[in-house]
């Protein structure tokens, strides 16, 4: 029997995006147990700088063999999708969620195709999979109104190194100065709902602390109309020091954190939410709005709130800025929640899952 292989299929390549990540992290795991295994995209959906490190979705078609695996990362609709459904040969499914497609309706409405695609396909997948993955409880409980089996739970494998790296210079010169940033990353998309961010922002600013700073990273491409009209809000409301900056590289990144004083998330669903434990490496206090798998990516650390009271929000911000002893107290339960989380051993846990459909030792 030829050598058993592993393809890890996303329905796009990149820097940066948790998925793409992951599935770096997947690939060299199974490469350094000697197994052979590729990411497998589009070609059109690849980064140009990464065409090299991934292979193209026609390549898997025509040399998948019945004793390879497929280990698909679901969370959009995709052709990737309907070929590992057709692929004769082990099947993996791992579901990171599929944002619900009326988000995108009116500022990107191939967007939103995709999405309602990726919901149909989701359901035309039920029952194709040996084995089936969610990466929150959250997740689960759509994989299987969706008609799939009980998955288990895998959640998300982080590369901790990459966020202990430098911090850009330039980036802390400009934001470590005496006013108190608030800062949300976060892709700029609607079911982020960065206005809910900004209104908060803005009674903080008006009412509990006038020098302050609000800070958004994340990327705006696709989603150039909901970023004007974000714009636009900051200029009616005349807010000051609002940055919506789109990408940043790692070491910026990370000087961001570093001179944040409150992560902010106001996001409506989620399927893990990555920024939640990247705040907490960065040890950034967390206040958040309980949606989704939030609560459950938080694991009891940080403040959650129920309603979208900006007042009473803003006012929780301000605690949670200069209440030193509060502060300390949601620093170590974020501490706590982090140490839990890396205990877990991610690598050995994905191979015993996979140990039905692993033949090479």
């Amino acid at each position: 029997m030829s050598q058993q292989r592993i393809f890890l299929l996303v329905a796009g390549y990149s820097h940066g995006d948790a998925i793409s990540n992951e599935a770096r992290t997947i690939r060299d795991l199974f490469r350094r147990r000697g197994m052979e295994s590729h990411i497998v995209c589009e070609s059109c959906r690849i980064l140009p700088e990464l065409q090299h490190d991934a292979l193209p979705l026609e390549a898997f078609s025509e040399t998948v063999r019945p004793n390879d695996i497929a280990f698909l990362q679901l969370s959009i609709g995709s052709a990737v999708n309907e070929v590992f459904r057709e692929a004769d040969c082990r099947k993996v499914l791992l579901y990171q969620n599929i944002t619900p497609a009326e988000y995108f309706q009116c500022i990107h409405p191939g967007l939103s195709a995709s999405l309602a695609w990726g919901r149909r396909q989701l359901r035309e997948l039920a029952g194709c999979a040996e084995i089936t993955l969610a990466a929150s409880t959250f997740n689960a409980r759509e994989l299987e109104a969706a008609g799939h089996p009980p998955a288990q739970l895998f959640p998300l494998i982080i590369n901790w190194s990459s966020l202990t790296t430098e911090c850009d210079r330039a980036i802390l010169s400009q934001w470590n100065d005496h006013k108190t940033n608030i800062l949300f990353v976060g892709r700029c998309a609607p079911n982020k709902k960065i206005e809910d961010v900004l209104f908060a922002f803005h009674f903080f600013q008006k009412y509990v602390e006038p020098e302050s700073r609000l800070i958004h990273v994340g990327s705006y491409a696709g989603t150039e109309k909901y970023h004007y009209w974000l714009k636009t809000l900051v200029r009616k409301n005349s807010m000051r020091d609002v940055e919506l900056i789109g990408t940043l590289s790692q070491p910026e990144l990370n000087a961001a954190y570093a001179c944040a004083k409150v992560f902010l998330c106001m996001s409506e669903h989620e399927g893990f939410c990555v920024p939640l434990l990247e705040a907490m490496q960065h040890r950034v206090p967390i206040l958040a709005f309980d949606a989704g798998a939030v609560a459950e990516t938080l694991g009891g650390a940080g403040v959650l709130v129920r309603a979208k009271k900006y007042d009473q929000i803003a006012e929780m911000m301000g605690c949670i800025a200069h209440d030193e002893s509060f502060r300390q107290t949601l620093l170590e339960g974020q501490d706590r929640r982090l140490e839990t989380y890396k205990a877990f051993d991610m690598e050995t846990r994905l191979l015993e899952i996979l140990t039905p459909v692993l033949t090479t030792p």
